[in-house]
């Protein structure tokens, strides 16, 4: 191929939804590139190919792409615009935290490339605060209680950057480090201007929310550990990266005594076991989901049928609760003891049998309708009666009702793609995947940049991914030279969706894609 044509694929496959086809279309174009000894196409790919192990399974693949662009921008920083230079520092993060979550690699290596980046923030005069926050976890991780307190002193009081999590996550990840500290009040304090709404980002409230479902119920406030877990889950379900956060799940159905609700969430996702997003969190969701068995089994479900998925030689079976119980118990220690041995701990170990010793809190807390709120329903007509309560495989015809509901206007071409403006937003929605399962939505902004204005551009898409979860912002060039900055919002449907989910997850890409639009059109 030539090199006009990898940078073609390269550019498609960006365009990709997360996915095993996303990372294997991008691995082909890093082995073209590799071949025709082009570093400069090789970095490109392998930021993307980073990027993409990320939001897919098994995040710990990103580590030999994103070592290789470490060496690679130590031998010649000249290699990188200044965007992907900042762009590698932020990987770097999400490389410690990759390798903090897999047993497959030592822990000295994840604590080598967090002091790596301790130096070279240092250097450059940067804030550790991103620092301190993975020392906490870390220590934390191991068991080390006394080094995590410390560390978490210094992450809170250090000053913030360009470096830290954003300012909706960070009070999130303190207050989940709180919550398994047994600090119930602080972690629902610490996360009150998330909640408020304050402090925000697209990943919050939801994940602010199933942080403090323990400590809402560890303090008796059952009903408010009732709407957040309805309100959280609402979204966790949809989103293949929202795996670590099940496990806060299945745990407020196990300790209210919702025992139908938490098998049908620990079906629902068991095939997302096979292929988890990391370790730890695969760990967490089968001790979790080993207590939704046991304590179900204790209730009378001990044989209730839940279907596990075939995988790899795995024939697909319908296991008892019983036997369910058995397996995800073997999985939770087998991980915590690999976690233990790579540790030099007992820590995980520890966690996992504490989890499993748990007994329900309270009689079943009443649960809130389980439809849309006011903060996913942003706009639009309230849906008639019954509308969310079919679930159907996603269809053209479906998110064509949702856009009549909406009153708005829209065309469908002849494959299918729905698509209109919204703003200064071009928006269309796809189908993809095997069966037409994936609901791809892509924006552009109407406003085109010049292309001498390339590092700006990557600037702002790095900053909006950073703040900003939705839509993922790209730069690509336009047939003319011009740059088009455009994202795009992908959603995994294998399951099917109502019609009230799918007008939440059309009106979510509808309102972040004109708003991305506007952000563009605001740039001077």
């Amino acid at each position: 191929m030539t090199r006009d044509e990898l940078l073609a694929a390269l550019a498609e496959a960006r365009d990709l939804p997360d996915g095993a086809e996303k990372v294997a279309e991008l691995d082909r174009i890093t082995a073209h590139a590799d071949a025709a000894d082009d570093v400069r196409l090789g970095i490109a790919a392998r930021l993307a190919l980073i990027e993409a192990h990320n939001y897919h399974a098994e995040r710990w693949r990103m580590l030999e792409p994103f070592e290789w662009c470490l060496a690679a921008h130590d031998r010649d920083p000249d290699l990188f615009e200044p965007a992907d230079a900042e762009l590698l520092r932020w990987y770097h993060k999400w490389a410690v935290a990759a390798l903090r979550d897999t047993s497959r690699m030592e822990l000295a290596r994840a604590e080598a490339t967090l002091d790596d980046l301790d130096r070279r923030l240092r250097a450059d005069g940067h804030s550790l605060h991103a620092v301190y926050s993975l020392r906490c976890r870390i220590a934390d991780h191991v068991g080390d209680q006394a080094a995590a307190r410390h560390w978490f002193a210094r992450w809170r009081t250090a000053p913030r950057d360009e470096h830290s999590d954003c300012a909706g996550c960070d009070p999130a990840n303190q207050a989940r480090l709180l919550a398994g500290w047994g600090r119930w009040a602080e972690a629902v304090e610490v996360v009150e201007p998330v909640l408020t709404g304050v402090l925000g980002c697209p990943e919050q409230p939801a994940r602010a929310l199933a942080a403090v479902l323990v400590p809402y119920l560890r303090l008796g406030r059952y009903d408010e550990a009732a709407q957040a877990h309805v309100r959280a889950y609402r979204r966790h379900r949809h989103e293949r990266d929202a795996f670590p956060f099940l496990a806060d799940h299945l745990r407020f159905c196990a300790l209210t005594g919702h025992h139908e609700r938490g098998l049908e969430i620990l079906a629902r996702h068991l095939g997302w076991l096979d292929r988890p997003y990391d370790e730890n969190s695969a760990m967490e969701f089968a001790a979790a989901g080993a207590l939704v068995c046991r304590l179900a089994g204790a209730a009378g479900f001990g044989r209730y049928p839940v279907d596990r998925p075939a995988h790899g030689e795995r024939l697909a079976a319908r296991l008892t609760v019983a036997a369910l119980e058995a397996d995800l118990v073997a999985t939770a220690q087998d991980l915590a003891g690999r976690f233990d041995a790579r540790n030099g701990t007992s820590h995980q170990s520890g966690r996992v049998a504490g989890w499993l010793a748990e007994r329900p809190l309270t009689d079943p807390v009443p649960l809130p309708p389980d439809g849309p709120d006011d903060d996913w329903a942003t706009t639009g007509p309230i849906p008639p009666e019954g509308w969310t309560a079919e679930v159907s495989p996603l269809s053209v015809a479906a998110v064509v009702n949702v856009l009549e509901e909406r009153d708005d206007r829209y065309a469908v071409a002849p494959d299918g793609t729905v698509g209109g403006r919204w703003g200064d937003a071009l928006i269309q929605f796809h189908r993809v995947g095997e069966r037409g399962e994936i609901l791809h939505a892509e924006v552009v902004a109407l406003r085109r940049l010049s292309a001498d204005r390339l590092a700006e551009a990557y600037e702002f898409c790095n900053a909006w991914n950073h703040d900003r979860l939705l839509p993922k912002a790209y730069v690509r060039e336009g047939d003319d030279g011009a740059l088009i900055l455009a994202g795009d919002v992908t959603t995994d449907l294998e399951h099917g969706v109502s019609a009230g989910q799918l007008r939440v997850l059309v009106t979510a890409a509808l309102v972040t894609g004109a708003e991305f639009a506007a952000a563009v059109d605001a740039l001077p």
